[in-house]
């Protein structure tokens, strides 16, 4: 083999393994980095659960925080309002409104419901004492005595 192929084989040595590189990362797809998106006032269902009926609008504003909407054409009426847009995926949006009558804190809205604090079943009655059969002795006690 002359001398002057196997220098151009060796010039063109860089090409090659950066076409070969670059054949091997083809399926990689690159894309931008997008951020979340964060808009409105997050109302959690704790904070709801804290409302009570007939509170003022000073009340409702410490709790809930400013209202995204204070509709001047509907002055008895706040809406809450929260939307989180992923860098990748769907948007997720949550909407509280605030009835106000008054001035006072009338009736709640909207997707966010209070948090359940109790049971949700109210616990049974118990018994009176005087029905109730006395507590068996357990062995080495002495047996109550009527």
């Amino acid at each position: 083999m002359p001398l002057h192929s196997n220098l151009r084989v060796l010039e063109n040595l860089p090409l090659l393994l950066g076409l070969a590189l670059t054949a091997g990362c083809s399926n990689l797809s690159l894309s931008p980095y997008r951020i979340d998106v964060r808009q409105g006032n997050l109302v959690t269902q704790e904070m709801v659960s804290q409302l009570q009926p007939g509170m003022t609008r000073d009340q409702v504003r410490f709790l809930l925080g400013t209202p995204l909407l204070a509709d001047p054409f509907h002055v008895e009426r706040w809406d809450y309002v929260y939307r989180f847009k992923p860098g990748y995926g769907d948007a997720q949006q949550r909407r509280l409104t605030v009835f106000f009558q008054d001035g006072k804190l009338a009736r709640v809205a909207g997707d966010v419901v209070p948090a359940v604090t109790g049971p949700a079943v109210e616990p049974a009655v118990p018994e009176p004492a005087a029905q109730q059969p006395p507590p068996a002795a357990t062995p080495g006690e002495a047996s109550p005595k009527p």
